[in-house]
């Protein structure tokens, strides 16, 4: 039987996979309202990629509350999200950057010791799995933006280059490329890219933007990854169609994306150049949609998009996602190579 680790290398690398891998998303709100449901989907189609691991920091970053509990939560960089609703992630209301030019960054701080991991600990635990094992700590640039400096404002900072940005966007960049740099010392499969850049019909900024000022960002953190050998995952929701040729360009092996806003049909150029890491529309077909129609969805994305490999089963358990919904998108995938 083929291991999972390799399934998704050849998955990944178009070498004709026998069976499609997979991985579902479990939101805490399933964990929450949808135990039996997911505990049964878990059971029936285990995951064959992994970024759940414990991290071993040999000091722990300061942080305080529960992302997904009522209540305020403040991260490792200090920025504080006001949650409502029990299972979701909140909001940032107060961001840490308010001067104009960014005179006041100083309230921001790097959290230095998530660079400091152990090492061998993370190796022992690659060894101790044959699934994928991909990056722990997600790299971000444009959300970790945002929740410094609030939405609005940075859209208003991107348009007029602001110069107190651009500053923080240098020191964000170092962070971020460390931390790649010690992940890829170790013995993880891939690394994780996660920003959303799309709104449900178009890039959030112009994407003559998008490749001055963050395209270069994202090209090194994928030059770290393939120097140590390692695979790049990425997450970016919305319509994100106009930077996909970018993606492939940097390095980018697996792309996590909202295939319903930017349209099957126009992925279909990339068929055999990009691997499409799911996912199932969480709009209308996981809440709204019939089993007949979730059977469609998913043939219709596999005869578009697969070639020798290139998609992986994935899709969000998330909030009003119906559980039959959910395990039909893997009963489909897992008979589609049979």
């Amino acid at each position: 039987m083929t291991i999972s680790r390799e399934l998704v290398r050849q998955t990944l690398e178009f070498k004709c996979p026998k069976r499609v891998a997979r991985q579902m998303w479990i939101l805490p709100w399933a964990h929450i309202y949808e135990s039996e449901s997911v505990k049964k989907i878990v059971a029936d189609f285990p995951d064959d990629i992994i970024w759940d691991m414990p991290v071993p920091y040999k000091t722990p970053p300061q942080k305080t509350g529960n992302l997904y509990e009522i209540g305020t939560y403040i991260d490792e960089w200090g920025c504080e999200f006001t949650s409502i609703r029990r299972g979701y992630v909140g909001e940032v209301k107060k961001p840490l950057v308010l001067r104009e030019n960014w005179e006041d960054a100083d309230n921001i701080r790097i959290p230095v010791e998530m660079l400091d991991i152990d090492i061998n600990a993370v190796n022992a635990y690659c060894a101790g799995t044959d699934k994928f094992v991909v990056q722990t700590d997600m790299i971000r640039v444009f959300e970790r933006l945002q929740f410094i400096r609030g939405t609005s404002e940075l859209f208003i900072d991107i348009a007029e280059e602001n110069e107190g940005m651009r500053e923080f966007i240098k020191k964000l960049h170092d962070f971020n490329c460390r931390a790649v740099e010690v992940w890829c010392k170790t013995n993880i499969d891939a690394v994780l890219l996660m920003d959303d850049w799309g709104s449900q019909n178009s890039l959030l900024i112009d994407p003559k933007t998008w490749v001055s000022m963050f395209k270069p960002l994202y090209a090194e953190y994928c030059q770290i990854a393939k120097k140590h050998g390692k695979k790049v995952f990425m997450h970016s929701d919305g319509c994100t169609l106009q930077i996909i040729p970018h993606l492939i360009e940097i390095g980018v092996d697996a792309a996590n994306l909202q295939l319903s806003c930017i349209g099957v049909e126009n992925l279909a150029p990339y068929k055999g150049k990009l691997t499409f890491w799911g996912e199932i529309c969480r709009q209308h077909i996981l809440p709204n949609a019939s089993l007949d129609r979730v059977q469609q969805v998913v043939q219709n994305i596999f005869e578009t998009l697969w070639d020798n490999g290139g998609c992986i089963a994935q899709c969000e358990f998330g909030p009003g996602a119906k559980p039959e919904n959910v395990y039909k998108v893997f009963d489909v995938w897992s008979k589609l190579l049979n």
